[in-house]
């Protein structure tokens, strides 16, 4: 293969069916698949991150998943980057193609854009400057960042304080609002980037979309999600880590607490979750690079399949055949 190596991607909101089609794809293409999802990278974390099971991975090598624990400190998307990279290097070198997989869009972004992490440090004046804010006045910190950050503000969901304040910080010490440290995509030099993007994207129609989502909450729910939020809980990991800031394990944990019924919380689930899924939606539909396959006019999970590796294989520069 002549120039830079071609990186697979299927990408898409939560339900689409990104794994089922991806283990198909990756039997096509002789690769190994990449994790790109911000939950599923955290050890115990499985049934509510939808973690493919051994036995749902059919032999084809999964990474990136359970690397790290809840309560790492120091997880980001530059550390998720360097890491997947390795995988992605080590993929390469044994000579099977690297297919990323996943539906968190600053890690696909990581992998796909050459980005220029903001190395503004943390400040902790700062940061307890906002905390306080927020508390004597909830809402303000968000107020602010729409302001000064409208794009960072638009990407995060208002209650998501601890990266609001981030996003502030950064603002307050670089001068220079933190989505410019992810912007300017279309205008950075693709040479900068380690790989050349090869994009697919899962969509169908939104009802039938959120009818899955609904299904997939009563399937965690049927399959374990409480225990295993109860067995986090018990290891000692809080509401306050990001980790269990994640959709299902905060919902539970409120309920686990006496805050809601169990029903309450599933519901306030599955509406999080459709939510999820319509801001992951308008993430990527912003990319132009992305191939879109809509899984609802595909007979079956095979065509699909063949769709998506004859898409990838064309733009490999290999004939389709091979």
């Amino acid at each position: 293969m002549h120039g830079k190596q071609k990186l697979y991607l299927i990408v898409g909101p939560t339900a689409s069916g990104k794994t089922a089609v991806s283990i198909e794809v990756a039997k096509r293409l002789n690769a190994e698949i990449i994790s790109a999802d911000s939950i599923q990278v955290y050890c115990g974390m499985d049934i509510g991150s939808a973690k493919p099971t051994l036995e749902e991975r059919a032999g084809i090598p999964h990474h990136m998943l359970s690397v790290v624990d809840p309560d790492e400190p120091k997880f980001s998307v530059a550390r998720f980057r360097e890491l997947a990279i390795e995988c992605i290097e080590d993929v390469i070198a044994r000579g099977k193609r690297p297919l990323v997989v996943g539906g968190t869009g600053l890690y696909i972004n990581a992998l796909t854009y050459p980005l220029h992490f903001t190395g503004a440090p943390a400040d902790a004046a700062l940061r307890t400057k906002y905390a306080l804010l927020e508390a004597e006045n909830p809402g303000q910190a968000y107020a602010r960042l729409k302001e000064v950050d409208p794009a960072s503000a638009a990407r995060l969901h208002p209650n998501d304080k601890k990266r609001i304040i981030r996003a502030l910080e950064v603002f307050e010490l670089t001068g220079t609002p933190l989505s410019e440290s992810y912007a300017g995509f279309s205008l950075m030099d693709e040479s900068q980037l380690p790989y050349t993007p090869c994009l697919a994207g899962l969509t169908m129609p939104r009802e039938l979309l959120y009818a899955r989502i609904e299904q997939r909450v009563d399937q965690m729910m049927a399959q374990g999600l409480l225990e295993e939020v109860k067995m986090l809980c018990d290891a000692g990991y809080g509401a306050e880590l990001p980790a269990m800031q994640g959709l299902g394990y905060k919902q539970l944990m409120h309920f686990l607490e006496g805050g809601c019924t169990l029903s309450e919380a599933i519901e306030e689930i599955k509406r999080e979750t459709r939510r999820f899924a319509k801001r992951q939606i308008t993430w990527f539909k912003r990319d132009a690079r992305i191939q879109w396959y809509d899984v609802s006019t595909y007979g079956s999970l095979a065509t699909l399949a063949d769709g998506i590796a004859a898409q990838f294989l064309e733009e490999g520069g290999v004939s389709v055949g091979k």
